[in-house]
């Protein structure tokens, strides 16, 4: 067994695992200078709005309903889908006898015990689960607000009032948002099952593309063109 190759193995999970967390930890640090740096700040303070609006007026109660509709069935595709994933993965641990030789052709620097690759399955099969239970928990969140907004006015009890209705919304957006976090962190994991190298750099990758896609849209202060004054 060489055991330098299985600690290139676990600094390259420590090194992934380390970046993830600064950069979530600048997320934080920058939110408490701007609460609306990011867009799932946006979409919080939105949803927060859209439930005032909705119970509001009776007249986009429908609109409200066929909007929860469309945020169920998308958590629950995510979910369907992380069951897919996890039957795969498990597939994957039963062909290891197989697959072994072809897998670790890359593996620059990395372990190739039997043991060790299993591990690495465990860890993406958890991360599977875990998206499969955000994304159900997200689904039952949504189901209830449903029933929440429509209720009428005059029977509204504290627990029905807008305030915590849209607290329930946002908890429903807050665990489909790491039901995705948990997409995004099988990136890496699936580049460790072929080499810590290819982890670290899958990271890097994922950690720029999580910066593009997490900070709000900021608006241009120039004018589109073709269009004047």
């Amino acid at each position: 067994m060489n055991t330098a190759s299985i600690y290139n193995d676990l600094f390259g999970l420590a090194g992934s695992t380390l970046s993830l967390l600064i950069y979530h930890l600048y997320l934080r640090s920058r939110l408490r200078q701007n609460p609306h740096y990011t867009v799932q700040a946006v979409n919080r303070y939105a949803r927060t709005q859209w439930v005032q609006a909705v119970m509001a007026n009776d007249g986009q109660l429908i609109l409200g309903v066929q909007t929860l509709r469309n945020s169920t069935m998308a958590a629950t595709l995510m979910a369907s889908t992380a069951v897919l994933l996890i039957i795969g993965t498990l597939n994957l641990s039963g062909e290891a006898d197989k697959l072994l030789d072809t897998w670790h052709l890359p593996n620059l620097g990395g372990s190739h015990a039997a043991w060790l690759w299993m591990i690495k399955l465990l860890f993406l099969v958890t991360d599977f689960f875990i998206a499969f239970f955000a994304f159900s928990m997200s689904v039952r969140l949504y189901n209830h607000v449903g029933f929440k907004i429509s209720v009428p006015p005059e029977v509204r009890t504290p627990e029905l009032a807008p305030d915590s209705v849209a607290v329930h919304l946002n908890r429903a957006g807050y665990y489909y948002s790491i039901g995705m976090r948990t997409y995004y962190f099988a990136v890496p994991l699936v580049f460790w099952l072929f080499s810590p190298i290819l982890m670290l750099g899958a990271t890097l990758v994922l950690i720029g593309v999580m910066y593009h896609i997490d900070r709000s849209p900021k608006l241009s202060p120039f004018p589109a063109k073709g269009i004047a004054n």
